[in-house]
């Protein structure tokens, strides 16, 4: 073999070896999907509308400036559309403050997006200021629109909740639909969990036998966050431990025979220790890939090396179940979760 032709295969060798690796490289880095999309946003409410996935998540910044909601939509859980500003302050005239945690859910053909506004407190609390009647004024509210993606108005022209039921703060809502076609409203912070039930056109509650409008449910450990979804019978209820301010943040749940429990707490599934990959994790929700027993979390985490307390990204990992129906630990992954369209028939 001549030099100069000897140099010209190693060198086809080399720009072949370089061109396999670098795709080899594009396709590994393909496969990472979290977090979903770019941006800061915590607390998402995952769900699937006809042929489409959604995420409503609240924009993760500093308190004053969460002033609007952004949505993402996909096809097939890795390619993600925003929607921007499908909601802002402008729309709702009672809130004078931030708007955190959407939850919605869609009824007669209308989408309802219930959030939390304004960081209600009242007198003996630390962050009550007797001055500012910001600080007890505010609560849930409800927004509507004819498609997810917006836009929204208010609903009500006021908060849904307002006042404080077993010293639940009015936060952190989430709208469950029964087997029966019962609205189950579950909301709460200050470590403690409401109950409602939403009367057929949300503008109000239905009182419980004993007259009441909420009852308390609290599991151990609830601080915040509250999510149901139902599998084989079983009502599935979680929500969110520790301080959403630091790594102590994660995801317990408990099982019923039905809705209104009572609920017992079985156990962690979603947190973070040291050597992982990220910090945080919780606040979450829970997707069902349609026509398959497949679940998946959605939850926000902190990635690392991160500073800031706001910089929160949403991310999805798979959920699966033991025999028994008892769930096991999520992993949090850089991978996410594969591509999934919705089969339409």
């Amino acid at each position: 073999m001549n030099r100069s032709f000897r140099k010209y295969t190693i060198g086809i060798i080399l720009l072949t070896s370089t061109i396999v690796c670098a795709q080899s490289g594009s396709s590994q880095k393909e496969q990472d999907h979290n977090p979903l999309f770019p941006g800061w946003y915590a607390d998402p409410e995952g769900a699937v509308f006809d042929d489409t996935y959604w995420v409503f998540p609240t924009f993760s910044d500093d308190y004053d400036k969460q002033l609007h909601f952004d949505a993402f939509s996909s096809k097939d859980l890795v390619n993600w559309q925003k929607h921007e500003r499908i909601l802002d302050t402008t729309q709702i005239k009672w809130l004078r403050q931030a708007l955190w945690a959407p939850s919605i859910i869609k009824k007669n053909g209308d989408y309802y997006l219930f959030f939390g506004a304004n960081d209600i407190q009242r007198p003996g609390r630390d962050s009550y200021d007797p001055n500012n009647d910001i600080n007890h004024y505010g609560g849930i509210g409800v927004a509507v629109a004819q498609s997810p993606s917006g836009p929204y108005k208010d609903y009500l022209g006021k908060p849904l909740i307002s006042d404080f039921y077993n010293d639940a703060q009015p936060i952190d809502q989430f709208v469950f639909k029964d087997t029966d076609g019962t609205h189950y409203f579950f909301y709460g912070g200050w470590s403690h969990c409401n109950l409602g039930k939403l009367n057929d056109d949300f503008t109000g509650f239905i009182p419980w036998e004993d007259g009441s409008l909420f009852k308390e449910i609290t599991p151990e450990g609830y601080v915040e966050g509250p999510f149901m979804f139902m599998r084989n019978g079983i009502y599935y209820f979680m929500w969110s431990e520790g301080s959403w301010g630091d790594g102590s943040y994660k995801v317990a749940y408990s099982m019923s025979d039905k809705a209104t429990g009572p609920y017992e707490r079985i156990g962690t599934v979603l947190e973070t220790k040291e050597g992982d990959i990220a910090t945080g994790a919780g606040h979450h929700s829970v997707i069902k890939k349609p026509g398959t027993d497949d679940y998946i979390m959605v939850y926000h985490r902190r990635p690392i090396p991160n500073m800031d307390r706001d910089h929160r990204v949403v991310c999805m990992d798979k959920m699966e179940f033991n025999a028994d129906g008892t769930i096991k630990p999520v992993k949090i992954t850089h991978k996410g979760v594969m591509e999934h369209p919705i089969k339409t028939h």
